[in-house]
C-alpha cells in the first residue's frame, strides 16, 4: 500500500477519482436533500444530508492529494525513456 502512495503519478490519478466522487456526492446530496419535492424515507433523507457533508470533505482531501503529488512531480523532473 505504501508503494502505491510513494509514486506521485498514482496519487495524482487517485486524487482525480476522489475529486470526482466528492463532487458527485455533493451534487446528489444537495439535490436529494434540498431540491427534490417527492417523499423520501427518513433513512434516505439522512443519507442525502450526510452526502452534503462527506462530499466536500472528499473534495478537500482530493485537492490536497493533488497539490502534494504535483509538488512531488515538480521536484523530480520527468525522465525520457529511450
Amino acid at each position: 500500500m505504501f508503494n502505491f502512495f510513494s509514486n506521485p503519478q498514482n496519487v495524482l490519478q487517485w486524487s482525480s477519482r476522489v475529486l470526482g466522487a466528492g463532487l458527485a456526492m455533493l451534487l446528489v446530496g444537495i439535490y436529494g436533500a434540498y431540491l427534490y419535492d417527492g417523499h423520501l424515507a427518513i433513512t434516505v433523507l439522512v443519507a442525502m444530508h450526510a452526502m452534503t457533508i462527506i462530499g466536500p470533505t472528499l473534495l478537500k482531501i482530493g485537492y490536497v492529494m493533488r497539490l502534494l503529488s504535483q509538488y512531488r512531480l515538480s521536484q523530480f523532473p520527468a525522465r525520457v525513456v529511450a
